[in-house]
């Protein structure tokens, strides 16, 4: 109930409550599509586990969110960034590429993201050789592009 007046969840204008609980679980509503967003998604799957029906992301990527102990309703359509890191270990393995600089962005997706490749690089063998950050708020890259890029010892970057 906290979350839902933290975050304005409603439910026909009433924030989530007892009252709201009561009146999906006892509804024709068998599921909900969404949210969008990984950290939107950690808070709306124990609402829909408590009242009994699936939630259905289309796009959050959280690898957190495929532990079926804590989200054993969660459901997606997109996979997890633990799939596109393995997929990415497995490019630069079949190109004889040896390490990289990862470019991402300053939010809990892109520095989530960033967070997979790099451990799913280092598991490999694989040498990450600096992160660099796009701030999202002033959209633009911490530090000097054209010097991060020309003074490190990799030609490859994953944006």
């Amino acid at each position: 109930m906290l979350l839902s007046y933290r975050y304005n969840m409603t439910i026909a204008g009433k924030f989530i409550g007892c009252d709201a609980c009561r009146a999906v679980s006892d509804s024709n509503i068998v599921g909900i599509i969404g949210p969008g967003l990984s950290r939107e998604a950690s808070i709306i799957a124990p609402f829909g586990e408590k009242i009994g029906i699936p939630i259905i992301s289309y796009s959050a990527t959280d690898p957190g969110l495929s532990n079926r102990n804590t989200y054993p309703n969660f459901y997606r359509t997109v996979s997890s960034d633990n799939v596109a890191a393995l997929a990415l270990v497995k490019l630069f393995i079949r190109f004889n590429w040896t390490s990289c600089t990862i470019i991402y962005q300053n939010d809990a997706f892109g520095s989530g993201g960033a967070k997979v490749i790099s451990d799913a690089f280092n598991t490999s063998g694989l040498i990450v050789r600096q992160m660099v950050a796009f701030d999202i708020t002033t959209l633009s890259i911490r530090g000097d592009l054209q010097s991060l890029l020309t003074n490190v010892a990799t030609r490859i970057i994953v944006l």
